[in-house]
């Protein structure tokens, strides 16, 4: 079974729930006093060669606070999902921007919390505008006009300064090789707005930043609108082209883009990053091959092994433009986080969804991994046979709580009784299993990305 053919937990659910008070096993932790909200493909209208990334955005949002908790699902409202909605059937699915002159946006990939706006993000179109508490969908967000064109689903927010950094790619047209880079302060300000040139076309899905430095990883998931309108792959496996990642300073600028190369690979997710004098040293979840799109003839890429925990190190002190490359663990996962307070800095603590021995599906994962990189050790914590985990949320105790203190949230799916649960773990204790668990009568079905916001920030 692959993804993309709309089976067990990667279907859709067709219900937009509402439930005010959610039954509960353990104890919520008192200090968790806010929302998690997750992001996910859930197409409106389902087809059976829809890729898994072009279904409708689809928002979870489970608020704990005093002990309690309750949950809601919407359908994020784009203009895709509405003109299919009064259509009542589908009218096609693309990764690019616009299609026949249709906005094909679907916001289904990561939701994020900044400058008093709830922003649900994918990374061919603006920011869409979401109203916390209900969920309703307000618009695209552009900045008061500032922004123009893609905006990634990974933006950074830079714990010392307040600032959401932000690129996209494909912003020459589709499948072209323009890319931008901006910031956004802590106020909602667009403080900066550029444009360059990757060396090729690639679907750039995430990014690195350092305190000093931002790096754009260009990788040999290639994009090519001439392949497409042959009735070629739009996005294809090219390991031939090699792996670049261009490097500048944050207090410079996009023309001063120092490239490096290195061995083929392919990254969706970065952990984090740092700098170390004149090195810059980044932890990212590195495939052989990418899993869920082709070679350019179509013939299907070995995506088995899995994503696995990779160290790039980058040496801005020599003259060599090649990168090295270290595995730091070979269990298999995606889904890195941090504590994100430790965004751009040295850090000690990472988690990621991890897979059981031979579970080769893209985007199953049976457990969670805490890696300490202080002690070297690798904790994992596993589900019971045919459950399965979604990316973990790190919440720390308090905003002066040391690093790793705190709470990882994640939604569980239990295959055997065909619905879904969040379960609260001990960050730092996940041999621990889960401390309190959220129990839902429904499916959360396979999703990506999520926050957790403080009710404070929400007023």
């Amino acid at each position: 079974m692959t993804p993309n053919r709309w089976q067990g937990n990667f279907a859709p659910i067709t219900t937009e729930y509402d439930v005010p008070a959610a039954k509960l096993l353990g104890e919520l932790p008192r200090e968790l006093n806010g929302t998690l909200f997750r992001n996910g493909p859930n197409p409106q209208f389902p087809a059976p060669a829809a890729h898994w990334f072009s279904g409708d955005g689809m928002l979870h949002a489970f608020s704990l606070g005093e002990g309690r908790a309750s949950y809601r699902n919407r359908w994020v409202r784009t203009p895709k999902w509405q003109a299919e909605h009064g259509a009542g059937r589908s009218l096609g699915s693309a990764f690019t921007a616009n299609e026949n002159g249709q906005d094909r946006g679907v916001a289904n990939t990561h939701v994020v919390h900044h400058a008093g706006h709830l922003l649900a993000l994918e990374e061919a179109h603006l920011p869409t505008r979401i109203e916390p508490h209900g969920l309703e969908t307000l618009g695209y967000w552009n900045g008061g006009g500032a922004l123009q064109g893609p905006f990634t689903a990974h933006p950074k927010l830079d714990p010392q300064t307040g600032e959401l950094l932000f690129f996209g790619y494909g912003c020459d047209g589709p499948l072209s090789a323009g890319m931008s880079y901006g910031s956004i302060d802590a106020s909602g300000r667009v403080t900066r707005m550029e444009r360059f040139q990757a060396p090729y076309a690639s679907m750039v899905h995430d990014f690195i930043v350092t305190q000093r430095h931002a790096l754009f990883p260009i990788l040999p998931l290639t994009a090519s609108l001439a392949r497409a309108q042959r009735g070629g792959p739009p996005y294809a496996w090219e390991p031939e082209q090699g792996a670049s990642v261009g490097i500048m300073r944050r207090d410079g600028s996009t023309a001063e883009m120092r490239w490096f190369r290195g061995e083929s690979c392919f990254v969706f997710h970065v952990m984090n990053a740092w700098d170390e004098g004149d090195r810059i040293v980044a932890d990212v979840m590195r495939f052989d091959e990418p899993p869920l799109f082709p070679r350019p003839d179509g013939t299907p890429t070995d995506a088995t092994r899995g994503a696995r925990l990779w160290r790039w190190t980058f040496d801005l002190s020599e003259r060599s433009e090649r990168f090295g490359q270290q595995p730091l663990d070979d269990l298999a996962g995606e889904f890195p986080r941090i504590d994100e307070r430790r965004t751009g800095l040295a850090y000690r603590h990472g988690w990621y969804a991890c897979k059981a021995p031979g579970e080769s599906t893209p985007g199953v994962y049976h457990g969670i991994a805490h890696v300490d990189h202080a002690s070297g050790r690798t904790v994992t914590h596993w589900l019971p046979d045919g459950d399965a985990v979604s990316e973990p949320v790190f919440v720390p105790r308090s905003a002066e709580a040391p690093e790793g203190d705190g709470w990882l949230l994640a939604t569980v799916y239990r295959s055997a009784e065909a619905r879904s649960d969040l379960a609260v773990f001990n960050a730092t204790a996940l041999e621990d299993g889960a401390i309190a668990t959220v129990q839902l009568s429904h499916r959360v079905p396979f999703g990506f990305h999520g926050s957790w916001v403080d009710a404070a920030a929400l007023g």
